[in-house]
């Protein structure tokens, strides 16, 4: 994309903000928030650093939850201000506010090097209006120039991500939205082949633009996860209590029958661990082959992929020269039913080829799987990554400057 690179900018002693993907994972522990994982903060290093170097004065903008257009004290960025403190090995100003006179104060006393955090834009309801004035008080904050490294928040149409770059003079991409960009669309356009994509999560209706769009440039999917039910009720397999979508029926048969026409090989699970609970230490069975005759037992749900299953998507991933995961095959975050994640975390990080996490909870597997290293590039956004692939235009990318 011909989009003007953060390279392209004279940066030294100028007031740049920086619009950052902090929205991370977060609990509540003893009354403080505490992030759960720190990867979108590690990401947005290399930009922050570079514009340090080249002595910008970088002011940070970012959101942080849901608080609906207010102020609300669990979704301050404070705690991810002294995090990301931590990360730079260098101090870090946090605004209260992210307009007005308490924002201009602190900026205005920035030095060639420096770092400020603003408080949540979402904290305003201009924020995700993509309120012109709201927009227009946040350039006001800088000389200018704009960076947008929140390729986790391009998809939005909002003023911090879209709306400010019309009261800027120039609006160029960070190095982690370039990164994005390289993989999950130039890659993508052209990939090496054979050419996979896992697909797991819970609703097959949640990407069927994706899959779609993927039907033109791939040679197997492998259909798993929540989403695999559909399918599999869809022909006749007993599915029990599992979660389904019912009414998505006739999708399932639609996309195995627009496979078929493409010669495209769409793979479902063989066999699944079924449960009857939810739960660490819940008592579970094989279901064996599935088949009209043979399923889900009634009450009980598919939590996991079956030994058959795993051994067929393994052979599935060697075969592979460039592989797309979106969504886990199985319930991860219980160790009981994280077998089938983990034997496609594995074979991923030995196969020989180009390894793509395409957001969400697969990166979350991945890296509870200790192998986040051995793949070629983990995408940090979930819904910004689906339509990228899908081929939609991204209002965060489309409102950069043209080189």
């Amino acid at each position: 994309m011909s989009k003007l690179s953060i390279r392209d900018l004279d940066l030294r002693g100028k007031r740049v903000l920086l619009r950052v993907d902090f929205n991370v994972p977060a609990e509540e522990r003893n009354g403080e928030i505490v992030i759960t994982d720190d990867t979108r903060l590690q990401e947005s290093l290399p930009t922050i650093n570079y514009l340090r170097e080249h002595g910008a004065r970088t002011i940070l903008m970012a959101h942080f939850g849901r608080p609906k257009g207010k102020p609300v004290e669990k979704y301050s960025l404070r705690p991810v201000g002294v995090a990301l403190h931590n990360l730079l090995h260098h101090s870090v100003a946090f605004s209260h506010d992210c307009i007005g006179a308490d924002a201009e104060a602190i900026v205005k006393d920035m030095k060639d090097g420096d770092v400020t955090l603003l408080e949540n834009v979402r904290f305003y309801a201009g924020e995700e209006a993509n309120d012109p004035m709201f927009a227009q008080s946040l350039a006001q904050l800088g000389d200018g120039i704009y960076v947008n490294d929140a390729f986790g928040a391009a998809h939005r149409a909002h003023a911090s991500t879209a709306g400010i770059t019309k009261f800027v003079r120039q609006a160029a991409m960070g190095f982690l939205m370039e990164k994005e960009l390289k993989y999950l669309h130039e890659e993508l356009a052209q990939p090496a082949k054979p050419f996979l994509v896992i697909m797991g999560g819970s609703k097959v209706s949640d990407k069927i633009g994706v899959i779609k769009a993927l039907m033109e440039k791939a040679d197997t999917f492998l259909i798993c996860g929540a989403m695999a039910n559909t399918f599999f009720k869809a022909e006749g397999i007993p599915v029990g209590a599992s979660r389904v979508e019912g009414d998505k029926l006739d999708l399932a048969r639609e996309l195995l029958g627009l496979a078929k026409q493409k010669g495209v090989k769409l793979v479902l699970p063989v066999d699944v661990l079924e449960t009857a609970e939810i739960s660490p230490g819940a008592a579970t069975h094989m279901t064996g082959r599935l088949s009209p005759n043979n399923g889900v037992r009634d009450g009980w749900q598919a939590v996991d992929l079956g030994p058959a299953s795993i051994k067929l998507f393994q052979d599935e991933i060697a075969k592979a020269k460039t592989i797309l995961w979106n969504g886990p095959p199985g319930i991860f975050e219980i160790s009981d039913f994280a077998a089938g994640t983990t034997a496609v975390a594995e074979a991923m990080a030995s196969a020989d080829a180009v390894t793509i996490i395409g957001g969400g909870d697969s990166v979350t597997a991945v890296k509870q799987a200790r192998l986040a290293e051995k793949m070629t590039f983990i995408s940090t956004g979930g819904g910004a990554s689906l339509e990228l692939i899908e081929g939609k235009e991204l209002p965060g990318v489309a409102a950069l400057t043209e080189k």
